[in-house]
């Protein structure tokens, strides 16, 4: 199957560039070198590094697999160049993405720029409603943003755009937004403010619209791209281990043009098979070639976990380095990865910080099996332009937890069902059973096994973004 998209999407990858010329058209992809021309332990180094770097890519193609294809997924939205909201905040039983948040209820826009760009229509929304459209391409980069920190709350009309196009904005465009792969992704969050607000959030989401170019300038459109005959995607488990991955990411790789400055290392990963038009096959390795393929992505996998233990846990890099653009990254694909582990799909730190709570305040890692607080002193609660929330996630899956109350965090539009401490600071209980219905309205459910908790501060104060505030620690009690 493989083999047959190849032929499918390098049309589309020529269509693509016909749209504005060959003047700025993306370089070519490497050529390949045969895998045998490689020694075991070159292709070891290889694939070690090419996992690092493909681990995002193949991750995201998984979501927008469930999200926009497989009809047959309950994780499924609906198709390309669609908006598609869910009017409600996420579940236990969302479970495509690891870490969602459940504060805000999503809209999903998977969109396709082979044929043309897309124009997308924001309506005017109220002052004190927050509200975001978070623009990825395919690497997982965040290209642009359009929401109350950026573009405010009056309203607009954006141009997003593939690689291929090179037109001009157009008369009544805010901004042209690029995507450097043809397929992309726009993930809106608009806050509910209350249960009783979800009707309010219901009448934005059915205001955001999303047209073709040709559609919004009442003009005839171009050629339809051919259809992609998207291959079945891998399991998370499989990902770590199977390396049918570097099959799934050559595919990924097809809507990718290679960027400039990574044309040396799209020609380090050809020397494997690795890329757009890479002959990667996992069925024609040899016995000693699979076992160094599979020994590359052990040591991506013992490199992740000694950067998280070392670097991550101990509180020395977190979110804020893990999400933004490829110029905030600066090549660390290590850190691109850790985002897509840790939650895929993160903010830019300038939108939301995810300061994670793994640990308790004696270096132990967090269970249901003890009892614990998170106290946040008079004055110290995360300080944020917009709002806050301390989320429950099960390990390993990084799931939200499932409990009587139906209660997934605690934010601050909770705040005035909270009970404060005689101080004014506010203590949450966190922990398995219910700390007693005198301190269930400050209490988060755990489950009964590993979890970790993550604050989120969306739209962050300056003291959140220079280091000055700081997040709590979690207190075992007794």
């Amino acid at each position: 199957m493989i083999r047959r998209l190849a032929a499918l999407l390098a049309v589309a990858m020529l269509a693509g560039c016909a749209q504005g010329g060959d003047q700025d058209a993306p370089p070519p992809a490497p050529s390949t070198t045969p895998p045998a021309e490689v020694s075991p332990a070159e292709a070891r180094a290889i694939a070690k590094e090419a996992y690092i770097y493909g681990f995002p890519i193949v991750d995201n193609y998984r979501v927008q697999y469930a999200y926009f294809v497989d009809r047959q997924d309950p994780e499924y939205k609906g198709g390309w160049n669609e908006i598609h909201s869910t009017a409600r905040v996420y579940t236990p039983e969302d479970k495509a993405i690891q870490t969602p948040n459940s504060d805000t209820p999503y809209s999903m826009l998977g969109a396709d720029l082979r044929a043309e760009p897309l124009v997308l229509t924001v309506p005017p929304i109220e002052q004190d409603r927050y509200y975001s459209l978070q623009f990825i391409n395919g690497y997982t980069n965040n290209i642009a943003y359009v929401g109350s920190r950026t573009t405010g709350n009056g309203g607009g009309t954006y141009l997003l755009a593939g690689p291929g196009w090179q037109g001009e904005k157009p008369e009544g465009i805010d901004e042209v937004i690029r995507s450097e792969t043809e397929l992309a992704g726009v993930i809106y969050r608009t806050q509910l403010l209350g249960p009783s607000d979800i009707e309010s959030v219901k009448r934005i989401q059915a205001g955001y619209q999303v047209a073709p170019l040709s559609v919004h300038l009442n003009t005839p459109p171009p050629p339809a791209a051919p259809p992609i005959d998207f291959v079945p995607p891998l399991t998370p488990d499989q990902q770590k281990t199977s390396p049918q991955f570097f099959e799934i990411l050559n595919f990924a790789l097809r809507s990718a043009p290679v960027l400039p400055d990574e044309r040396d290392l799209r020609s380090r990963f050809a020397r494997i098979g690795i890329g757009a038009d890479g002959d990667f096959d996992v069925d024609s390795l040899t016995p000693e070639m699979r076992s160094a393929i599979e020994g590359g992505m052990a040591d991506a996998w013992a490199e992740f976990d000694a950067f998280k233990k070392n670097e991550v846990d101990t509180g020395k890099v977190g979110s804020a380095q893990f999400f933004g653009t490829a110029e905030d990254l600066k090549g660390n694909y290590l850190y691109r990865m850790a985002g897509a582990v840790f939650g895929i799909y993160g903010n830019t730190a300038a939108e939301a910080l995810y300061p994670g709570l793994t640990h308790d305040s004696e270096g132990q890692p967090l269970t249901g099996a003890n009892n614990y607080t998170v106290r946040f002193a008079p004055g110290q609660l995360p300080p944020v332009n917009a709002f806050w929330s301390l989320t429950m996630y099960e390990l390993p899956a990084s799931l939200l937890v499932a409990n009587p109350m139906q209660r997934y965090l605690i934010n601050s539009p909770m705040l005035p069902s909270l009970v404060p401490d005689p101080d004014g600071g506010y203590t949450f209980s966190v922990q398995n059973a219910s700390p007693g219905i005198e301190r269930e309205s400050n209490w988060l459910p755990a489950p009964k096994g590993p979890f970790q908790m993550v604050l989120r501060l969306y739209w962050p104060k300056p003291d959140a973004l220079n280091g000055t505030w700081k997040a709590p620690q979690v207190v075992k009690v007794g």
